[in-house]
C-alpha cells in the first residue's frame, strides 16, 4: 500500500480520538510556538497537522496566518468540518512533505509533531530538510517532535526512526541552531505511554 493510501485509510476509518497520537490539546506545541515570541500575524505551518486540534487553539489565541499541511485528504476534511466557518481562515494543503512545492521563505514558524520520524530513508529526510530550508524565512523558527530514543519502534503499523535531541538536530545540520529541547511522555487514548523529544531550532539568518 502506498503511503498516501495508508493515511487515507487511517483517517477514513478511525475517529480523531481513536489514534495513538491524539491530543485533546497540543499544550507543549502551543507553549513552544508561543515561546518563539512571533506576533499573532506570523505565518505558521503545521506539517502533518491532520486532525490535530493545534490549529483550533492557535486560532483561539488570535494567530491569523495559519497553514495546515497533510498527506491525507480525509484528515484535512475532518479538521475543516470540525472548525466549521473558522476553516476559511486557514490555508489547507494536501501534499507529501518530501515532494511538496511550498513557497520560498514563506513561514515564520514550522511545526511538525510526528511526521519526521516516519521518514526512514535518508533520501526522504534530506528532501524534508531542503523543504524547510527553502520555505522557512531566514531567522525563522523550526519545531520538530519525534519519538525519543526510548520511544516506540512502530506507529500505525509503520516503522519509525527514534532520536535523541542531538541526533534529531544533526539531521538538520549547521543551518539550524538548536535553542531548546524537551521530552514528553504522551499518554495515548489506549492507556499506553509514548516517549517524544521536541527540538526547537532557529534557521540561521544568513
Amino acid at each position: 500500500m502506498q503511503q498516501k493510501d495508508h493515511w487515507e485509510t487511517v483517517y477514513s476509518t478511525k475517529p480523531a480520538d481513536g489514534v495513538s497520537w491524539y491530543q485533546q490539546h497540543a499544550d507543549r506545541s502551543l507553549g513552544l510556538i508561543g515561546g518563539t515570541g512571533v506576533p499573532l500575524n506570523a505565518s505558521i505551518i503545521d506539517v502533518g497537522g491532520g486532525v490535530s486540534t493545534l490549529v483550533d487553539d492557535l486560532l483561539s489565541k488570535g494567530y491569523s496566518s495559519l497553514t495546515v499541511l497533510d498527506i491525507s485528504h480525509a484528515a484535512l476534511a475532518a479538521a475543516q468540518a470540525r472548525l466549521g466557518d473558522q476553516a476559511r481562515n486557514v490555508t489547507w494543503l494536501e501534499a507529501n512533505i518530501t515532494s511538496a512545492n511550498l513557497p520560498v521563505h514563506a513561514y515564520d514558524v514550522w511545526h511538525d509533531r510526528a511526521v519526521f520520524h516516519f521518514l526512514t530513508s535518508e533520501e526522504d529526510r534530506k528532501a524534508y530538510v531542503q523543504t524547510v530550508l527553502r520555505s522557512v524565512k531566514p531567522g525563522g523558527h523550526v519545531i520538530v517532535a519525534t519519538f525519543a530514543e526510548d520511544g516506540p519502534l512502530q506507529c500505525s503499523g509503520l516503522p519509525v526512526r527514534r532520536y535523541s535531541a542531538p541526533e534529531l538536530h544533526a539531521e538538520f545540520g549547521t543551518p539550524f541552531t538548536l535553542l531548546k529541547h524537551e521530552r514528553e511522555e504522551h499518554h495515548t487514548p489506549f492507556g499506553t505511554v509514548q516517549k517524544f523529544v521536541y527540538c526547537y531550532c532557529r534557521r540561521i539568518a544568513s
